[in-house]
């Protein structure tokens, strides 16, 4: 039985659902009742066609975690979390703990589409402001020159053409635009798109950075979820590998899993295998010892996501004033370029 969105719900729908499960759990109300109470006023995009069939299927005699995976709407990471939380008796802890986890999902998204929608509309703008000066604007200053029985110089020709050849085929570069957006809108809003969009970034030292730490930062948060729900840490690896959408961090976490396999602790692996720094890894290794490695997981996905964020911040506080004066600078040089040579032909005609 699927639902009649056909699709996974966003981090955002998950972490809401399961906020408001894990209030009605940890007030006593089982699951089928409380997916009656959410049923009155909740619904996944404006659509409750997925609440209720988790409610049709609890109501057959079917476990929770088994209704969830029969509405197809759920990832498998929260169909397997919901399993351990009915066996081991804590599934208002994991709900709560799978509530966070989707909370700063959804946070990480959400910058990272900030930090690279805001350019591309910066640059559409820029493009917009050229096209209009060297279509509209320009051609008029020509006419200016023709009048005055001169001509204007090279440059300022050459813009004029290109002016006049977007003009002549202004359904071509219409269609190019049009595609332009499209591939912007591809390259934000889906995953396939996201995957090449970091593919390329790669490349780039900066923002390879930051997708190694918002990495770092999404094994942290999954460690977190696998350790609070009970779950050893060799399994624990296994399932939040699937949640990193990173070659380099799986490569690290595969040969974290390896050095456990082999005898070494979780703290000797992490630190092994290169997933967090020496100061971490002195964290972890003392969490462990304490019994308080969830704890301390915690604090340092918290760290990661900060730092990401801040550098996010930063990168568009940069970027921002740096378009702008690129924008300038193209504008100026255009209208200076035909405004100079028409102010002297006016003073030597003065």
């Amino acid at each position: 039985m699927k639902s009649k969105t056909g699709k996974l719900l966003s981090d955002y729908e998950i972490s809401v659902f399961c906020r408001q499960m894990a209030l009605l759990i940890k007030a006593g109300i089982a699951p089928l009742e409380g997916i009656e109470i959410m049923l009155q006023d909740f619904k996944f995009e404006d659509d409750d066609s997925t609440l209720r069939t988790i409610s049709q299927i609890l109501s057959s005699g079917e476990k929770f975690h088994i209704a969830l995976q029969m509405t197809g709407a759920f990832p498998g990471y929260v169909i397997h979390m919901v399993t351990i939380g009915e066996e081991s008796g804590n599934l208002d802890l994991v709900m709560d703990s799978l509530a966070d986890y989707y909370e700063q999902e959804d946070a990480i998204r959400t910058n990272i589409s900030s930090a690279i929608s805001y350019p591309l509309i910066m640059i559409g703008m820029m493009i917009v402001v050229i096209i209009v000066l060297i279509t509209q604007v320009l051609p008029i200053f020509g006419q200016v020159f023709a009048q005055l029985g001169t001509d204007m110089n090279s440059f300022s020709r050459t813009l004029v053409a290109i002016g006049n050849a977007l003009n002549r085929y202004s359904i071509v570069f219409i269609l190019l635009m049009l595609i332009l957006t499209c591939g912007c809108i591809f390259f934000i809003k889906t995953k396939k798109g996201r995957n090449i969009f970091r593919s390329i970034g790669m490349h780039i030292k900066p923002i390879r950075t930051i997708y190694n730490e918002i990495a770092t930062a999404r094994f942290a948060n999954g460690m977190v979820l696998t350790l609070s729900s009970g779950m050893d840490t060799y399994e624990g690896l296994r399932l939040v590998s699937n949640l990193v959408e990173y070659n380099d961090m799986i490569v690290k976490i595969e040969t974290c899993r390896s050095l456990i396999a082999s005898g070494d602790s979780f703290p000797e692996a992490v630190k092994e295998a290169g997933i967090f720094n020496k100061f971490y890894s002195r964290m972890i290794a003392i969490g462990f010892q304490s019994g308080s490695m969830d704890t301390v997981m915690q604090q340092i996905a918290r760290k990661y996501s900060e730092t990401t964020q801040r550098k996010m911040y930063n990168f568009v506080s940069i970027l921002e004033p740096t378009l702008v004066i690129i924008l300038s600078l193209i504008v100026g040089m255009i209208l200076l370029s035909v405004i100079l040579p028409l102010m002297g032909i006016m003073s030597s005609i003065g």
